[in-house]
């Protein structure tokens, strides 16, 4: 029997929202780092890490929706991911069933809606078909967008876009005039998607892994050297209140 999330869905949120939460991120996006590190400390396996790190997914997912968030995007799997143990990227790949099993039915009841950017086509296909799934049912939901990267990497996202473009002016769909930063985006998985915001990253690194690396031009960052199993409600709120803070010039004055 699933628990039901006390979710805020976004139809309620012009009447709930308090005014210590406005302007807050439309859409913030987070590098999960940390799970292996939170397991070794604790004397644990890494998966261990994994398996609670999809706990505080469920948590912040919640979160996120009632601060007003529109996006949220997860680091989930890179391609440089493929390089860890194969017993490890086993248990990984069948983690989007374990967390859809649950917390589908509550993702549905609250209005979210899940998509994916990445090479989801790469990934094992028992992974792809419960993503599919989720993706199928709640297409249709117009609130919380949970974007998760998988088997994604921003180099080969641009490169491919890149190729797709030439390919386009080669078959006389495009010109080389009317290639700028617009037409560019629309080549990318996050095509349709507004830029992140917020970037968020866990566990005290301070860099960007292959992660929206065209996407993060004009983003606010935001290190905490929390790990992510550790992530949770009080640390997003801290995130959300540093970017509250800032002044975003985009080059002006």
């Amino acid at each position: 029997m699933s628990m039901k999330l006390p979710f805020i869905n976004n139809k309620q949120k012009k009447e709930t929202q308090p005014s210590d939460l406005e302007n807050t991120p439309d859409h913030v996006a987070i590098i999960m780092d940390g799970n292996g590190r939170w397991a070794k400390k604790r004397g644990l396996p890494r998966i261990a890490g994994h398996r609670e790190g999809v706990r505080v997914v469920k948590d912040i997912v919640k979160t996120a929706s009632n601060h007003n968030v529109q996006i949220l995007t997860l680091y989930t799997f890179s391609t440089e991911n493929w390089k860890r143990p194969k017993s490890e990227v086993d248990f990984i790949m069948k983690l989007p069933k374990e967390f859809l099993d649950v917390y589908l039915p509550e993702l549905i009841e609250n209005n979210v809606r899940l998509d994916t950017i990445g090479e989801v086509e790469a990934l094992p296909k028992d992974t792809k078909k419960v993503i599919q799934y989720a993706k199928d049912k709640t297409k249709n939901n117009d609130g919380l967008l949970l974007n998760f990267a998988l088997n994604y990497g921003s180099r080969f996202e641009i490169m491919q876009a890149i190729k797709q473009i030439m390919t386009d002016i080669d078959g006389s769909k495009l010109s080389v005039e009317a290639v700028d930063e617009e037409i560019f985006s629309k080549y990318l998985y996050t095509q349709g998607i507004s830029d992140p915001d917020l970037l968020i990253r866990t566990s005290g690194e301070q860099r960007l892994s292959n992660f929206l690396l065209w996407q993060l031009a004009y983003t606010e960052f935001w290190f905490t050297d929390v790990l992510w199993p550790d992530f949770n409600e009080e640390t997003f709120q801290q995130a959300i209140h540093e970017y509250q803070l800032r002044k975003r010039r985009y080059g002006g004055i």
